[in-house]
């Protein structure tokens, strides 16, 4: 049940490192609009949580396509074990 999920988030690493660096750079935008809004006016603040939220999203999506990609890849080379092997062969 799991294995299938795994390999579908980890299917295309490229647009997952794609999603990460998009939140990554919206999380930046965020933390510039919080600290504008902390030296003029409050509503930039509040700005910058609006985005900061998607910002989260974005990175958390790709990172877990990231993660799944590596794991899958580990995945698929543990393979079932032969406790009988025959040693005189």
């Amino acid at each position: 049940m799991l294995k299938p999920l795994i390999y579908r988030l980890g299917s295309n690493p490229k647009l997952s490192l794609k999603h990460f660096f998009r939140g990554l750079a919206l999380f930046v935008l965020a933390v510039v609009f919080i600290s504008l809004g902390y030296y003029t006016h409050y509503s930039l603040q509040i700005i910058g949580v609006a985005i900061l939220v998607p910002a989260l999203f974005f990175a958390a999506w790709g990172y877990c396509g990231i993660f799944a990609n590596r794991f899958s890849q580990v995945i698929k080379g543990i393979g079932p074990k032969n406790h009988d092997p025959d040693l005189w062969k």
